[in-house]
């Protein structure tokens, strides 16, 4: 009798399993890679190390403690530095565009796996066209429109743009936006082009007037907009869009434009300097030295040392913020993983970054949408495939190691003593505490957090990022 209720059993369990298939199929969720399941042996700390791996065999994949000794104890005296207010990507309208292929289930699949599991909390989007547009555009294109009369949305980005960011905030309301232009209407400017060019310092006031019409406008449509750059990469007239802004005719727009029309209006976005390379730390030192309007200064790192960051921080004592790096289609998972991980997400948060953003958030098959002039190598996060595929690429998981196990709001905490290793800790406002470890040596490092129970430890093998996760004590 035994033996067929187990058949039975084994039936039963098998049917469920297949309805469960077809169910999957029937609401086309996207192709989102697997965790291997965890097995945790009850006499370990509960804590855990979530590793992504050199070869990417191991995606977020979360492993228990083993019983050897440490080679590597990381301690704190959980003094606070910097609060973080959040990671994430750049959200093109090409991006935007890309992620329309999907169907609105599978968006909703990928979405909650992004930005509510792996906790994606603040996305970059451009005003008007970026590089990674299906086309140049602004919201003023008619010519001498002084009073913005004519100003208007309608384009691409209120066919693509505007409904993903709707889905997005449907998920995660309080997520931060960051706007960025990388030009100001052409009639505004001294090459009347989309590439290249200066703003006329007669037209400083009314393209003042345009980026407040711009953040009043998206208010309307329930985009709160956080905080915004005045130029995307000042020093850089190679893009299209782009556009030149020398570091004392941005404290000028700023001084008597900018900021003086936010006061009018009664505007509480951020105003936050340069969004350009760490080779010119005097540029963004200028802007916050010579600006009480401008809150902070972002940060790329396509030159300089990511060292810039703190440099400004501790000559202005403002806010800096790292916002762009791509990852390319040339690249490699295992050595792409590796230097983000060492410069852009442990390197700038360790030189006071509040807030880190990878370039871009999804692109097609052909790294695109993009402008004639826009970068033909930068793979997306996700690369959206026409059959409706989702590839989760290295970019996602750089990301993704951090933003998962780190909340808006939590502090990075200082280390007692430097490591021969990257590492950086963060607490959480809940009090749960995240280790983020490169080991970036040749051989296998075992490693502990210094409240954990001396007798265990965390492997991590050459080449491997670990998050360490200690919840809150109860």
């Amino acid at each position: 009798m035994k033996d067929i209720l187990k058949s039975y059993a084994q039936l039963f369990t098998l049917s469920i399993c297949f309805l469960v298939l077809l169910g999957c199929k029937a609401q086309e969720v996207p192709v989102i890679p697997n965790t291997p399941p965890v097995v945790i042996d009850p006499n370990l700390p509960n804590d855990k190390i979530w590793i992504t791996s050199k070869d990417g065999t191991q995606k977020l994949s979360a492993t228990s403690a083993i019983k050897f000794p440490a080679d590597l104890v990381i301690e704190s005296d959980f003094s606070p530095l910097q609060t973080i207010d959040g990671f994430g990507f750049t959200l093109t309208q090409g991006s935007a565009e890309a992620l329309s292929v999907l169907s609105a289930t599978q968006r909703a699949a990928f979405f909650k796996k992004a930005f509510v599991d792996d906790g994606i909390s603040v996305l970059r989007i451009s005003v008007g066209a970026s590089d990674l547009s299906n086309s140049v555009y602004t919201y003023s294109p008619l010519s001498n429109d002084f009073t913005m009369e004519h100003f208007s949305f309608n384009g691409p980005d209120k066919q693509f743009l505007f409904p993903i960011l709707n889905e997005i905030l449907a998920l995660k309301p309080d997520i931060k936006i960051l706007a960025t232009p990388w030009t100001a209407p052409v009639w505004m400017k001294t090459n009347n082009s989309y590439v290249g060019g200066k703003l006329k310092p007669e037209n400083y006031e009314v393209y003042g007037q345009y980026l407040v019409k711009y953040i009043q406008e998206m208010e309307k449509l329930g985009f709160k907009i956080w905080a915004l750059t005045p130029q995307n990469e000042p020093e850089n007239p190679n893009n299209e869009p782009s556009m030149l802004m020398a570091a004392a005719e941005q404290v000028e727009f700023v001084n008597k434009a900018l900021g003086p029309l936010f006061q009018k209006n009664n505007i509480k976005t951020k105003i936050i300097a340069f969004d350009h390379n760490c080779d010119h730390p005097e540029y963004p030192i200028y802007v916050l030295n010579n600006s009480s309007f401008v809150s902070g200064a972002a940060f790329h790192l396509y030159g300089g040392d990511i060292k810039a960051m703190s440099e400004v921080h501790d000559k202005t004592q403002k806010d800096v913020y790292f916002t762009e790096q791509f990852t390319s289609s040339k690249g490699d998972f295992g050595g792409d993983l590796a230097w983000h991980m060492q410069n852009v997400v442990i390197g700038s948060t360790n030189n006071w970054a509040k807030a880190v953003l990878e370039w871009n958030f999804a692109t097609d098959e052909k790294f695109g949408p993009k402008t004639s002039g826009g970068c033909s190598e930068c793979l997306g996060a996700v690369t959206v495939k026409s059959n409706g595929e989702l590839i989760f690429n290295v970019s996602y998981y750089i990301i993704a190691q951090i933003a998962k196990f780190v909340s808006p709001g939590a502090v990075r905490i200082k280390l007692k003593q430097a490591s021969d290793i990257p590492q950086v800790v963060f607490k959480n406002p809940d009090g749960s505490i995240a280790v983020l470890v490169l080991n970036n040596s040749n051989s296998t490092r075992k490693i502990r957090f210094s409240t954990q129970s001396p007798d265990y430890s965390y492997q991590l093998r050459a080449g491997e990022v670990g998050t360490i996760f200690i919840p809150a004590s109860k």
